[in-house]
């Protein structure tokens, strides 16, 4: 009896017919969950962390070094798509024994590592923190990219950039920030196309001509014409990044989230060791609602470029979503909370790019006196205006004046709401 050697990657299955071999592909094994590790120094077994000025892992004690085997992959990152069998696959846990640490005024929870020392919230600079063994059931990130910038290049950074806005207050100018978290945030990436079919009324602009009863005589005037137009449209989108935490305010994170995702590294616990990082608050299933969303507005606009004319009414698109895939990452930035006048305000900065953004507090004397000073121009007028009145020049220097009022109007308005975007109030 001759015994079938079964193809690559398949295996024998049972055969309700006597003699006959059946084979069948084999079955997709889970992703292998590492058991948790601890970084020790092979050398003195002193505790290791990752060092971002040379990577890898570096003993304070005896100067040990050991690279990570680092593995870039960037755009060619193994993306999963929304099936079952694959979350079933998709690896849990930090892949190493961390502690969690809940902040009790704000509610952040971020993982550290077992024997950090850390006892203060980054995101909002409270020492009412509680720590506890962080969970394992969580999805693992999958890809990461490391820190480039230094730890010691954050603070020329935010020094630069809290004083390049003249409402900056003066006694703030020379403030030396304290040091900044370096920090691991959660994001999804979302690949899909989208197709589209449309359907609108759009409108075209006309000259008629008609016969004016009460002039008697002929006049012009514009008229629409509405007429129905249709079309298809079609979109890529490929690694739409999403947020997968709302604990960070969106337009401080829109302003440095500009990754360059060529440098996406595969996942390896060592480069989280002695850093801090963030778990997901925001599910898989609200991350593909949200970038749905942006991504159903995108195509929408697509659409409507197609249309003829800009004026359009009873819109209405037919859309699919095709070969949806995502990813989960880790991508790493510096954050830092100061107070001033018990207000806390909150800087962070891209650890790849170095890019900065926050919230500063705002000197409301110094723009008072600057609105004043706008102002001031308009008010000289007026008082000319009146003084000139009874020569019968008062009339033109009173037009000028309200002309100047209107200006300074709106710049004043536009000051107003700059210096509310400086502090985080908008």
């Amino acid at each position: 009896m001759t015994t079938m050697i079964p193809p690559p990657n398949y295996v024998p299955v049972p055969s309700a017919v006597d003699g006959i071999d059946l084979f069948a592909p084999a079955p997709e094994q889970p992703e292998a969950h590492r058991e948790v590790v601890a970084f020790n120094c092979p050398q003195c077994g002193a505790t290791t962390a990752y060092s971002v000025e040379n990577g890898g892992l570096t003993c304070s004690h005896c100067g040990f070094h050991e690279p990570p085997a680092k593995e870039i992959v960037g755009k060619g990152a193994e993306e999963f798509e929304f099936r079952l069998e694959t979350m079933e696959r998709a690896a849990h846990g930090w892949g190493e024994k961390r502690t969690e640490m809940v902040c009790q005024n704000c509610g952040v929870k971020t993982t550290i590592p077992v024997d950090a020392l850390s006892h203060t919230c980054a995101f909002c600079d409270s020492n009412k923190v509680i720590q506890r063994e962080a969970p394992q059931d969580d999805l693992r990130p999958r890809f990461l990219i490391p820190f480039q910038v230094k730890p010691d290049q954050c603070h020329p950074i935010s020094q630069e950039w809290i004083g390049n806005h003249w409402m900056v207050p003066k006694q703030l100018r020379d403030r030396k920030f304290n040091a900044f978290t370096a920090l691991y945030l959660p994001f999804w990436t979302f690949d899909a196309r989208t197709a589209a079919a449309w359907r609108a009324e759009v409108g075209h602009e006309r000259q008629q001509s008609y016969y004016d009863s009460a002039s008697k005589s002929w006049k012009t005037r514009t008229v629409i014409d509405w007429h129905w137009e249709s079309g298809n449209a079609s979109r890529t989108f490929d690694d739409l990044l999403e947020s997968a935490t709302d604990r960070l305010r969106p337009d401080i994170l829109a302003e440095i989230r500009q990754f360059r995702l060529s440098d996406l590294t595969v996942f390896d616990p060592s480069y989280l060791a002695g850093m801090q990082a963030k778990g997901y608050d925001v599910s898989l299933d609200e991350g593909w609602r949200r970038a749905r969303e942006r991504m159903r507005e995108s195509t929408r606009e697509t659409c409507r470029e197609q249309a003829s004319t800009s004026r359009i009414r009873n819109f209405s698109m037919k859309l699919d979503f095709q070969d949806e895939s995502w990813r989960y990452v880790l991508l790493p930035v510096y954050i830092n909370s100061f107070k001033f006048k018990d207000k806390t305000y909150q800087v962070m900065i891209n650890g790849q790019t170095g890019v900065i953004s926050g919230h500063r507090p705002v000197d409301w004397t110094k723009l008072i006196w600057v609105i004043l000073a706008v102002f001031s121009p308009s008010v000289l007028m007026a008082l000319l205006a009146v003084v000139t009145f009874i020569f019968g020049g008062g009339v033109v220097f009173g037009g000028l004046a309200f002309v100047l009022f209107l200006v300074a109007l709106g710049v004043s308005i536009y000051l107003v709401i700059d210096a509310f975007k400086v502090e985080g109030r908008s």
